[in-house]
């Protein structure tokens, strides 16, 4: 994981990192794909994108999304296309608003990408096998808090390992029984082998190795042999102790067999995607659709290997999907569990599904989810807890989850929303579609129509306006994330085969002033070794109050032993939407300049503003941004309100 003193987050996957944070790429490329017209078996609502109006959209700043995934595709080479084509589909009060397709299907960019083009949706597997558990919770066939034993008995003598001092581990009891609630929130116990999601140290590697030794999980098998393969393994952690990504919903896919009497994928054929109408879901390809059939970033791993059929149908990511089937899933979930008069799920197995399901106490192991993050588990999902420290988008409440190579969804109830990205890139390289995706998404939210005041004389010390403004990293009030500002250095740090490297340094920050520069290895933080410190303990190590002092040992290459650099915290604005305010020969003129544009003003594109009042302007665009400027006591501008009311978006002045 890597952290900018907390201002980006970076989200490690099975070989590399989902980098969140985002360059925009200046000027909208012609989009390839508009709308795609093929034909897609969908219910009368999501059939085709009605006027963005009537969901309460701007039609304009929806095509931003298209515009800046093209420029994405556009950039890229045969031989390096990391985000060759993508597919995004939103619905918003049970209409779809937004349907686009971009670039192409295949690496060597001959094959336009459709609007059901067909993906590899990994981890996005998990919500699926989810409601399936849930239906028949639902039907009395399945309970939440049953023994896993009850349903796989080979699993009910499964010890626990405790972990040793020097490392290696021992073996206990389990204090309680693995549950089916802890199958779904991931506090079975159980752990991926070889993913780096975990707590660092050496029961963790112990554990992981061992995992590792056999080869249990098999293309070539079945549910049924992976459990008894399992059955011969320790658990990690006590049942309902620690949340750590895992095994656990495969594990649950063969519960779901037992207790339905079905197979895995006939259940979910039956009882979700035909009902639901998800005509181009399932665990494999046929070969009448492998024309539509997304190329992969690497090569297929056998395991999920989506383009014949394997016998482990994998519960926790090995479905395809489309953009539209998924969002016809998500909508489902929305309304709370029917969609067009077919009903999957009760009301009430929805809201326990979406709300926090977490115990208190759990330890949330890894960098994935916790309230480190302002997040938590439900039962299949992650939900945001937290509008400020959190990733995750949308209101408090609104639930997600995301897939290996760049698939990604999330579901809004506040705002009546559901949103699906469909990406196929290596690990490390979609991090900045999901948060620009989030942000153009909200960013698009139609904002009250404005009055129109009457134009007035500008004054005439125009020059007193001009700076570069931030707004934080959110282009919607309905999206707040990260915006507050916070005592630190402003460094980007990663930690790079077990070492705190520098990326660098925000501009003008604490750490740029005292001489912290790319390359550099941070060893120790006063007097604390980093070697062993997880990310999050060398992020409260980082920052303090403004004013305080810390001193990093610090190793460059070129330079021989240890440097000892002192830095001198300061406070820390997040960075992301800026606008600068510039006066031309006719008056004030803003354009966005930061990561992302925001309502009138797109990156590197002049705008006029009106004088309408004192310290009032008006934008010329088609939204009338208003914008009001905020003076201190004595009188100088220091921020920058747009559209003062319940939508407004505060802004300070940072030049």
């Amino acid at each position: 994981m890597r952290s900018s003193d907390g201002l980006a987050l970076i989200i490690r996957s099975r070989s590399g990192l989902w980098n969140h944070t985002v360059s925009w790429i200046r000027g909208f490329a012609p989009l390839l794909a508009l709308l795609c017209t093929a034909t897609i078996a969908l219910a009368d609502g999501l059939s085709s994108p009605a006027d963005p109006g009537l969901s309460g959209f701007s039609a304009a700043r929806l095509m931003r999304i298209g515009g800046w995934l093209q420029a994405k595709a556009d950039a890229l080479t045969p031989s390096d296309p990391v985000i060759p084509g993508a597919v995004v589909a939103i619905a918003r009060q049970g209409r779809l608003a937004y349907l686009q397709a971009v670039g192409f299907q295949d690496r060597a960019k001959t094959i336009p990408m459709r609007a059901n083009s067909i993906f590899w949706i990994a981890s996005m597997t998990k919500p699926v096998t989810s409601v399936a558990a849930m239906i028949l919770v639902d039907e009395g066939k399945l309970e939440l808090d049953a023994p896993v034993a009850r349903y796989l008995p080979e699993l009910g003598a499964m010890p626990v390992a405790r972990p040793q001092e020097g490392g290696g581990f021992t073996l206990e009891p389990p204090h309680r029984a693995m549950t089916v609630r802890d199958l779904l929130r991931h506090t079975s116990g159980l752990i991926y082998p070889g993913m780096d999601f975990a707590d660092p140290g050496p029961a963790s590697e112990a554990i992981h190795a061992l995992y590792n030794a056999k080869q249990i999980f098999r293309s070539d098998g079945t549910l049924a042999d992976f459990v008894a393969g399992l059955a011969a393994f320790p658990l990690a952690h006590q049942p309902g102790e620690v949340w750590e990504y895992s095994w656990g919903f495969d594990v649950l896919a063969r519960v779901v067999e037992v207790a339905s009497g079905e197979p895995f994928g006939e259940f979910l054929q039956t009882r979700i995607f035909d009902p639901l109408k998800m005509v181009d879901t399932g665990f494999f390809v046929p070969a009448d659709k492998l024309d539509r059939l997304v190329d992969p970033p690497e090569q297929r791993n056998p395991r999920f290997d989506i383009s014949k059929p394997r016998n482990l149908l994998s519960g926790g990511g090995g479905l395809a999907s489309t953009a539209p089937d998924y969002l016809r899933f998500c909508q489902m979930l929305l309304n709370g569990g029917e969609l067009d008069g077919a009903r999957i799920l009760s009301p009430q197995a929805v809201a326990a599904m979406t709300a926090d399901a977490m115990p208190a106490g759990v330890h949330f192991a890894g960098s994935l989810v916790g309230p480190k993050y302002g997040t938590s588990w439900g039962l299949g999902f992650e939900i945001r807890t937290d509008p400020i420290t959190s990733h995750a988008p949308g209101s408090v409440g609104s639930f997600r989850w995301s897939g290996a190579w760049g698939t990604y969804f999330w579901v809004d109830p506040a705002e009546k929303l559901a949103v699906v990205q469909m990406i196929q890139a290596a690990p490390g390289a979609a991090g900045e579609a999901f948060l620009t995706i989030r942000r153009l998404a909200y960013g698009a939210l139609a904002i009250p129509e404005h009055s129109e005041p009457q134009a007035v004389t500008p004054p005439e010390a125009l020059g007193a306006y001009e700076g570069l403004y931030t707004f934080g990293r959110s282009t919607s009030v309905r999206d707040p994330d990260g915006s507050a500002p916070f005592g630190g250095m402003g460094v980007d740090i990663e930690r790079v085969r077990g070492e705190i490297q520098v990326l660098g340094a925000l501009a003008r920050s604490p750490a740029a002033r005292a001489g912290l520069r790319a390359g550099d290895v941070v060893t120790a933080i006063d007097g604390v070794a980093t070697a062993g410190l997880d990310i999050d303990a060398i992020i409260a190590r980082l920052r303090g109050a403004p004013g305080t002092e810390a001193a990093l040992e610090v190793r460059r290459v070129g330079v021989e032993g240890s440097n000892r650099i002192v830095v001198v915290r300061g406070l820390i604005q997040p960075r992301g939407v800026d606008i600068n305010i510039s006066l031309g020969a006719d008056g004030l003129i803003t354009e966005a300049n930061g990561l992302w544009p925001i309502l009138d003003f797109d990156l590197g594109k002049p705008v006029p503003l009106t004088a309408i009042a004192k310290d009032e302007f008006r934008a010329s665009g088609d939204d009338r941004t208003q914008i009001q400027f905020v003076r201190d006591a004595e009188g100088k501008i220091v921020g920058a309100i747009l559209d003062p009311g319940p939508d407004e978006l505060r802004g300070v002045r940072i030049d």
